[in-house]
Parts: C-alpha cells; sequence; structure tokens
C-alpha cells in the first residue's frame, strides 16, 4: 500500500510542477491529466486498504471526468492556436474587452 501512496504521490507532485512551471497550453493540460492519474492511483490504493470497490468506482468515474476535460481542453488549444498562432500562456495572460 505504502508503495501505491509513493507513486501516486509522485505522480501528482510531478504533475504539479509541469503545471506550475510550464507556459505551453499543451503541456499545462498534460500536467493536469498527470495530477487525474496520481489521485486515481490513490483512490485504487486505499480502496483495496480498506476492502471495498470505493475507491475502484471513484476512480472511473474519475477517468470519466478526465476523458471529457482532455476533449475540451484539445477544443481549447486549437481554437487559441487559431486565433494568435501561438500556445504561450503569457500572449493569453492578458484579458481584452
Amino acid at each position: 500500500m505504502t508503495h501505491y501512496a509513493i507513486v501516486g504521490a509522485l505522480l501528482f507532485g510531478l504533475g504539479l510542477v509541469g503545471f506550475l512551471s510550464r507556459r505551453n497550453l499543451i503541456i499545462v493540460f498534460l500536467s493536469t491529466e498527470l495530477m487525474f492519474q496520481g489521485a486515481v492511483v490513490n483512490f485504487v490504493a486505499f480502496g483495496r486498504l480498506h476492502q471495498n470497490l470505493q475507491g475502484q468506482s471513484f476512480a472511473l468515474f474519475l477517468l470519466a471526468i478526465a476523458a471529457v476535460e482532455a476533449s475540451l481542453a484539445l477544443a481549447l488549444v486549437v481554437l487559441l492556436f487559431r486565433r494568435k498562432g501561438t500556445l504561450d500562456v503569457d500572449v493569453w495572460r492578458t484579458m481584452q474587452g
């Protein structure tokens, strides 16, 4: 159980570092997916530790949410790239009315 929790925490931490340090929108969205996967590993590990299926069922629900988020993020990235021709976060930081 400890190994699974450590792997889940490492995945989540790596995703958090990637989310906070990168400026490319695609890398930011991939880092969010990595944080989702770290949470899924922890849910399954704790569900197995407590001998119930609640962790696995919540992990399946989270995987479905992650798939929907990935498709919406891809559509958003394509839309933003068509509008300004770049995926740099700093270009999109200032809002225009």
